[in-house]
């Protein structure tokens, strides 16, 4: 099925940016008339998704690119990506399980592809160690 309309972001891995990629994301989601929950889905797996790009891709004090494009459906369905080009995953089963961290002094919780999965429809990560990481992102968006 062929979008019926699309964007494209490049920014920085840097922690100032995460809110601006949710806010981006929610816009060009807003023709769907998304409810205010839905809305916060989206913004909330977005955000998740770009924090761990900011946080592991690129490794503490580096800066790197990342990459969203989303597409909008006439099923009314969104589709986000987004990519790194940094270190990537050696496990991807193994760091979508909860609780999972690359940081064993405690200081992340690990949980976000969990979140990811509960607030949106589908969610897919494929990566390459050494060559970055992309997740796939959708929800659909019932008409009311």
């Amino acid at each position: 099925m062929r979008p019926i309309n699309e964007m494209q972001l490049t920014f920085e891995s840097r922690s100032a940016n995460e809110a601006f990629a949710r806010t981006a994301v929610a816009a060009f989601a807003a023709p769907l008339d998304p409810r205010m929950d839905e809305l916060c889905d989206i913004k909330t797996a977005v955000s998740e998704a770009v924090t761990n790009c900011i946080v592991h891709a690129y490794g503490e004090g580096s800066l790197g690119k990342i990459y969203i494009s989303a597409k909008l459906f006439p099923d009314r369905r969104l589709r986000i990506k987004i990519r790194d080009c940094g270190c990537g995953i050696e496990d991807v089963k193994r760091a979508m399980e909860p609780a999972f961290t690359g940081f064993p002094d405690g200081e992340r919780a690990g949980l976000g592809f969990s979140i990811m999965q509960s607030f949106m429809d589908r969610v897919r990560v494929s990566s390459r160690p050494g060559r970055g990481t992309s997740v796939i992102m959708e929800k659909r968006i019932p008409e009311r």
